[in-house]
């Protein structure tokens, strides 16, 4: 993947355990560079619940949407199904740069199906990512353990990886995640 411009389309995956702030950085990045476009996930959620803006759907019709082909990319994740619209793919061929949480499991397929992929990998100390956890409040003490024990699986290497720390200011983290996408200064 080259980095030296924003001219092609790309997917920017932005990858991380949960809990590390990827929504934060995602919605940093967005008001910060109108060339970014956000892409909503299809989740087997219910609407309302706090955290990412998402497109819900029950389990029966996000199989029937998978047996559709509905989705350029999806997974399974923490007993929860998610999938990536099919028009992101086609986003990406024109032109558009699309910004999407992504689990690390899906980075490989996304590597196979888009053109130019980016992966910006938010991390955190463990003891920050609990922390965020248990503040949203959507999962149990138990779940909270195994997504840290999840927290440090490593990317493919086929991807193009830039690692952003969010464990001080979001600022810091939404200026390293907008550098990397920049062109490389000669």
């Amino acid at each position: 993947m080259n980095r030296d411009s924003l001219d092609a389309g790309r997917l920017i995956a932005v990858v991380g355990p949960s809990g590390v702030g990827k929504d934060s950085v995602i919605d940093g990045m967005l008001a910060a560079d109108t060339r970014l476009r956000r892409v909503r996930r299809v989740v087997t959620r219910e609407a309302g619940l706090p955290g990412e803006d998402h497109i819900p759907m029950d389990a029966e019709a996000f199989g029937e949407a998978v047996s559709a082909g509905a989705f350029c990319l999806h997974w399974h994740a923490h007993g929860l199904s998610y999938g990536i619209p099919l028009h992101v793919l086609r986003d990406v061929a024109a032109g558009e740069h699309c910004v999407v949480n992504l689990s690390r499991d899906a980075v490989r397929d996304a590597v196979a199906r888009f053109p130019a992929v980016i992966a910006l990998h938010v991390t955190a100390r463990p003891e920050t990512i609990a922390a965020r956890l248990a503040q949203r409040g959507r999962e149990s003490l138990d779940q909270i353990r195994h997504r840290l024990a999840r927290s440090n699986r490593p990317l493919p290497d086929s991807v193009d990886v830039v690692h952003i720390a969010n464990d001080g200011s979001l600022d810091d983290a939404v200026a390293a995640a907008l550098r990397a996408l920049q062109p490389v200064s000669a």
